[in-house]
């Protein structure tokens, strides 16, 4: 037995043998393999350090950089700070384990074969421990580094002065406290499972723990540190107990009355929340009974302390909320949820900031006493009717100013206000697919930027029905003059990297004296003169060129990051941003206009909504969605108004919601980065306007929300639904429309820039609401939601049925069987819809595309009002039809229209009289001029000479139609 003993392994370590004598490699293949292992390494990190680089540098080239090391420390703090935690807690139960291992005992079957694996691992029981450390440690710290929100934000956290209804704590609780309490209690039970892990591994590998050797399971060392680390759990999950009686204030359910209801219900209240608190008690009294294994040495107790609370939690956590449920609540369930559905009404208005809204009744059928001719003169004054539909118009917009190949307007204009007037404005910019011949040089060094700025007016458009520009050509010129930055570096579709200001010029852009040149003079961008840089940048963006190219030299900048969205993400990635960026022109300089959000997904009692199905509509492309559209919240707020200058790119922030809790939160967090409400010029404030996404939002709120009783809330009696477009046939949502207008119930005295909706009841066409807010912020109502309820007792045609009705008029019908001839096609614009005199004025205007014309043309507005539909060639003509002032046209076949610019020109007739031969020669040189103007490209002087053309035709018909005169005595 002493020979037998003497002979066992020692269980700390492993036994020596006879070693092989292997031969080594010669001193120059190691020198060889130590240098490729060495540059290796160095390549591999600066991959690493290339990504880290570029970003510091681009940062600090947007004047962000303090946003970059707040947000850099921040991770890194949390990563080394959870990583050490971690590997801490792994590494000392591995190693108390190992402590805890008993001595020798007699051989058993299971102990020889455990006894490979301990031979096996001896000679390096450090460095297996250091690296399971290691491992965990890394992957904790890399989790923890990606919750830098929710530590910034518990750190940084401003009350919000509102409590919620259960609790009576500050939501900020909710908001900044509670996800980062979460946080903490999921990282400890973490650590506690994986040190149990690695625990009964060791326990069992060294003999304190035993499977089928005779005698006891587990030595009093292995019992006493399992029962502390199960203890440690039990005890955090009394801990979580005790969380999740505030995180029913936040839990999401399903509720017949709301999707994704939020808050406490009945049965949460008064089943859910007393048994948690019940099972907080049973928890940590079976923690104790863990803990006091530790002088007992017996697993009795807290095993049957642990089976109790698990059966209490099924019986009282699951069984008894349900037994509650079905027996008094269903029974009675609006007696019993009403006051809960009050708390969530109350906060859910207001997380949305729709608490506010005005609700009138509307009649929807015209005052029956009022004069026609005063209704007539009503109508011009009530409204700016906007017939030019910046869905439709781009294509104009395109053939008529692009130019060039290599120029491009978005597929949806923007519509903004200048001198008063509803405009549709966008920007030419540079389309990369125009490119005569791509390749790298002419991408990224000759073709960096688009070039000006075309307008037009919103409510009126040519005789020809092309779009009124008040500012086109290259360059640009109109009403905001020449005497502004044109060129267009940063935009919505400029996408790729441009390297500018060096040795290589830039095409500008093209007129009749050739191709201007020109270079880069803006401070934006990353100075590429430094080889390190270009070597990280080569690196970053994939392309060697960027190293060894001539093209880049002293001054050289390399651009990206460029569209607005991007760009405000990336310098505040605490805010969600708006899908539909706009441009205005501001104080010399073309600004794209950024609004953002703050947002949380933590208001208690508040329900939740998905931002990208609440703000998708007929218009929604992958340009237009909101950044984050995936993110489930529940309060949300305009707080940023951001601008993107679209030369230079410099971003600016303005504090815009100045009471917002959640953005003082981040101004503290990243003090300096966003400028105060006051620093808004008065130019600027022109042109902000309330932004689409969160109109979105709280329209889609209000199909439920606009009902403050609960008990009518809960039957669903008065639920609203946005009605779908029926301008198109693929089934989404009308999108809201900006318009000029007067709200006829509130009396206003001037139109109000507003942005408007109209809702429809639940599976039905017809009207059931119109809602307005005011989007001036010039005005002191900014933002006031205001909402016309119809009455349900006479139903009001919705968009729905007056589009159906438009296309089943028999004259209307006729009329565009004709305008479809020769293979046109007809377009509807928007559907605009306007309160007039307690009635309801629907206007669409009507584009025709013929199969020879690239662009629709506007042909045709229609009218709707009191029963009253009118299709006439010009808005006027349509009101006075519709008012009675006028009688309608008789469809016959239309007349082909002077040719619209660009697509050929017109001959006058010949006469023998002198006044209208030299009438027709004036209109013989306008055709010439017209004509050479095409050429050009000179839509400004093609304009001016068909409107010579005309006034020279009209002299030559009244020249021919005058009697002449009799000679005396003849």
């Amino acid at each position: 037995m002493r020979t037998l003993a003497f002979q066992m392994p020692d269980r700390g370590g492993g036994p020596s043998g006879p070693r092989m004598r292997v031969g080594r490699p010669s001193r120059r293949a190691r020198t060889l393999l130590m240098t490729l292992g060495v540059l290796a390494v160095l390549a591999m990190a600066f991959v690493m350090f290339a990504g880290f680089w570029t970003d510091w540098l681009w940062f600090r080239s947007v004047k962000y950089s303090t946003v970059f090391t707040t947000t850099l420390w921040t991770k890194i703090g949390l990563f080394a700070v959870f990583g050490l935690l971690m590997a801490g807690a792994v590494g000392f139960n591995i190693w108390l384990a190992h402590r805890l291992r008993p001595p020798l005992s007699a051989m058993s079957m299971e102990q020889q074969s455990l006894d490979r694996y301990r031979m096996s691992i001896a000679p390096y029981k450090k460095w297996l421990l250091l690296g399971i450390a290691v491992v965990v440690g890394l992957i904790a710290g890399a989790s923890a580094a990606g919750q830098w929100k929710t530590w910034l934000m518990y750190v940084n956290g401003v009350p919000f002065g509102r409590k919620d209804p259960q609790f009576g704590l500050d939501v900020s609780f909710y908001t900044f406290d509670l996800p980062w309490y979460r946080f903490l209690l999921g990282f400890g039970f973490a650590a506690v499972v994986l040190s149990v892990i690695a625990a009964v591994v060791v326990h069992y590998l060294y003999g304190g723990l035993r499977v089928t050797s005779p005698g006891a399971r587990a030595t009093a060392a292995a019992t006493g540190h399992l029962s502390v680390l199960l203890g440690l759990f039990v005890t955090f999950k009394a801990v979580a107990y005790w969380l999740d009686r505030y995180g029913l204030a936040v839990k999401s359910s399903d509720f017949k009355a709301a999707d994704n209801w939020t808050g406490l219900r009945y049965v949460d209240a008064n089943a859910y929340l007393p048994a948690k608190t019940i099972l907080v008690a049973i928890a940590a009294i079976c923690a104790l009974l863990f803990f006091a294994t530790l002088w007992r040495r017996t697993w009795q107790l807290p095993v049957i302390g642990f089976g109790l609370m698990v059966l209490s939690a099924i019986l009282i956590g699951g069984l008894y909320p349900a037994i509650v449920q079905k027996f008094q609540v269903q029974p009675n369930e609006q007696a019993k949820e009403s006051p809960y559905v009050e708390k969530n009404i109350k906060a859910t208005r207001d997380a949305y900031g729709i608490a506010g809204t005005d609700v009138k009744d509307y009649p929807g059928v015209p005052n029956a006493g009022t004069n026609k001719d005063q209704l007539r003169k009503t109508a011009d004054t009530t409204a700016s009717v906007r017939l030019l539909d910046p869905n439709i118009v781009s294509p104009a917009f395109q053939q008529l100013q692009q130019v060039k190949g290599y120029y491009a307007f978005p597929s949806t204009l923007a519509v903004d206000r200048y001198s008063g007037q509803d405009t549709v404005i966008g920007l030419r910019e540079l389309n990369i697919g125009g490119i005569p011949k791509n390749n790298w040089i002419n991408d990224h060094f000759r073709y960096t930027h688009g070039f000006g700025v075309v307008a037009a007016k919103g409510n009126t458009a040519t005789d020809k029905g092309a779009p009124d520009f008040t500012q086109s050509d290259l360059p640009s010129k109109g009403m905001f003059g020449t005497d502004f930055e044109q060129r267009i570096y940063y935009g919505e579709q400029t996408k790729q990297y441009s390297i500018v200001g060096g040795p290589q010029k830039e095409l500008d852009y093209s007129d009749d004296k050739g191709e201007k040149e020109t270079s880069y003079k803006g401070d934006s961008g990353v100075n590429l003169d430094n080889p390190v840089n270009r070597a990280a940048y080569a690196l970053a963006f994939s392309e060697p060129q960027i190293l060894y190219s001539g093209a880049i030299g002293e001054g050289s900048r390399i651009l990206y990051n460029r569209t607005p969205k991007e760009r405000v993400e990336a310098v505040a990635p605490w805010l969600t941003i708006d899908g539909a960026p706009y441009p205005a022109v501001v104080d010399g300089r073309v600004k794209w206009i950024v609004d953002a959000y703050t947002t949380t997904n933590g208001y208690p009692y508040a329900s939740r909504t998905t931002l990208g199905d609440s703000t998708t509509d007929s218009l929604t492309n992958s340009q237009r969605a909101v950044v984050a559209q995936e993110n489930q919240v529940n309060y949300i707020r305009n707080s940023v108004k951001a601008t993107v200058d679209a030369y230079d790119g410099t971003v600016s922030l303005y504090q815009w919601d100045t009471e917002d809790p959640v953005l003082k939160t981040w101004m503290k967090a990243f003090p300096g980065t966003v400028k105060p409400k006051s620093a808004i010029d008065k130019t600027l404030m022109d042109h902000l306007r309330y932004p689409q996404d969160l109109f979105k939002v709280q329209r889609e709120l209000l199909t439920r929300y606009h009902v403050t009783d609960p008990q009518t809330f809960l039957s669903g009696s008065e639920a609203w639904q946005v009605p779908n477009d029926p301008t198109t046939k693929d089934g989404t949502a009308v999108p809201p429309y900006y318009l000029s207008m007067k709200m006829p119930v509130q009396k206003e005295k001037d139109q109000v820039f507003s942005l408007t909706t109209t809702f429809t009841p639940n599976g039905r066409d017809n009207l059931s609401a119109f809602m307005a807010v005011n989007a001036d912020p010039g005005t002191p109502d900014y933002g006031k939601i205001r909402l016309l309820k119809l009455p349900t007792s006479s139903p009001v045609d919705g968009p729905k049925q007056v589009q159906s009705k438009f296309n089943s008029e028999p004259k209307i019908a006729e009329s565009i069987r004709l305008l479809r001839g020769g293979d046109s096609e007809v377009e509807y614009g928007n559907l605009l819809t306007v309160p007039l005199d307690g009635g309801m004025l629907y206007v669409e205007p009507v584009y025709v595309r013929s199969s020879g014309l690239k662009y629709p043309l506007l042909r045709k507005v229609l009218v709707t009002y009191g029963g009253q539909t009118a299709f006439e060639d010009t808005l006027e003509k349509a009101l006075n039809v519709v008012f009675g002032a006028e009688a309608p046209t008789t469809p016959t076949t239309p007349t082909p229209p002077t040719t619209p610019p660009g697509e050929g020109t017109t001959t006058p007739p010949t006469s023998q009289d002198p006044t209208v031969k030299a009438a027709l020669d004036d209109a013989q040189k306008a055709v010439e001029a017209a004509e050479k103007a095409r050429q050009a490209g000179d839509w400004t002087a093609f304009g001016k000479a068909q409107d010579d053309i005309k006034a020279a035709l009209k002299r030559a018909i009244d020249a021919e139609a005058k009697p002449t005169t009799p000679k005396p005595g003849g």
